[in-house]
């Protein structure tokens, strides 16, 4: 597959650009309790059968139907969760400095984010979520409470940082990434106000400043919702290079929001899917990425690329996350599209198969091994 080959060839040529680049990650948090569902015990701790499938769980469910059922959660781990913690952990990884806004904890820091606080120079303005990730061998569930997101605004950011610090951190940072549109109700007012009243009074950045969306699985939103979001992130492109990031079910949804007409199956309607949604919001760059490829789509065309697909993997939570990072990584080093796009399944592949977030030499060893 000669796009492996090429895509560690520019990443070696091009690693020496990581050198001043800053990005600003936010803005949720979730503490997450990583889930397996037993089917059948065979004596204390881990020793039980697990429902492998979201149809096993669905089959038990409906099964239940006027009548009930008591199913064990098994607890594999506790970890810092949510679509930014994730995504910004794993560029720390690619050695990018960072700071991070969020909801790390209201009059302090929750414990299971203290040493990502440090390492991010977090700014903490509000409570996290709680996430009950279901996990299974084909996907997964995230059970999520997060009404404590709804104390967090732009106007909390600012009570919090103070408008000056705000807007200097904004100001010297390379990559904005905000994600989890779906989970925070003010996140389109956010938004705006970024756009109105923040981002034209900043000095132009060199290059151009990336600005990296996620919108974690709007389904639960309404369709009117979404797309006033859409077109608030595409206000964005006036300062700087917008990416929306989608998982195969959110370009559907905004493929139907937007009455284009695909459903992006396979590698064809992928790249159409990803045009489309580009030409319809006038930005940068879109991507989709479903589990086994990813595709994305500028103005100068539309690649795709197959993943390191692993049929038993140690973590699936955070997979897209981590995709999203090491695209945003291609990125700010000046990779190509195709190259983005490469660099991004294999720190996804890396994650998947050891549930730790990879370096730059960890990425180019297993561009190395899958070559």
């Amino acid at each position: 597959m000669d796009y492996i080959q090429s895509a560690l060839t520019e990443l070696k040529a091009k690693r020496g650009n990581q050198a001043g680049k800053r990005a600003l990650v936010g803005l949720d948090g979730f503490v997450d309790t990583i889930i397996h569902l037993v089917d059948k015990r065979q004596g204390l701790g881990d020793a039980f059968t697990r429902l492998d499938t979201i149809e096993e769980f669905g089959n038990r469910m409906l099964a239940a139907a006027g009548k009930s059922a008591n199913i064990e959660m098994f607890p594999k781990m506790e970890k810092l969760g949510g679509n930014g913690p994730i995504m910004a952990n794993a560029l720390c990884a690619t050695g990018f400095p960072l700071t991070y806004i969020g909801a790390l904890g209201k009059n302090a820091v929750h414990p299971v984010f203290e040493e990502f606080a440090k390492k991010t120079n977090a700014i903490t303005v509000s409570n996290p979520g709680l996430t009950n990730a279901l996990e299974f061998k084909d996907g997964k569930i995230m059970m999520g409470i997060t009404n404590t997101f709804e104390a967090l605004d732009y106007q909390s950011i600012i009570d919090t940082m103070g408008e000056g610090a705000f807007l200097d951190t904004l100001a010297k940072s390379d990559l904005l990434a905000l994600v989890n549109w779906t989970m925070l109700p003010h996140m389109t007012a956010i938004f705006n106000a970024l756009t109105e009243k923040v981002l034209p009074n900043l000095p132009p950045m060199d290059g151009g400043r990336i600005f990296f969306f996620d919108l974690a699985d709007p389904e639960k939103r309404a369709e009117s919702e979404l797309m006033e979001a859409l077109r608030s992130i595409a206000k964005f492109q006036s300062y700087g290079n917008v990416t929306l990031g989608l998982n195969l079910a959110e370009g559907q949804q905004v493929s139907e929001a937007f009455n284009l007409g695909e459903t992006g199956e396979d590698v064809d309607s992928l790249k159409r899917l990803a045009a489309k949604i580009r030409r319809e919001l006038n930005i940068s760059t879109v991507v989709v990425h479903p589990t086994k490829r990813a595709a994305c789509a500028t103005k100068d065309g539309e690649w795709c690329v197959e993943g390191p697909y692993v049929e038993n993997p140690k973590i699936t939570t955070g997979a897209g996350d981590h995709f999203n990072a090491g695209f945003s990584t291609g990125q700010l080093l000046g990779l190509s599209p195709e190259a983005c796009l490469t660099v991004g399944v294999s720190v996804s592949g890396f994650y998947v198969r050891t549930a730790i977030s990879p370096s730059l030499n960890d990425i180019e060893s297993f561009l190395e091994s899958w070559n």
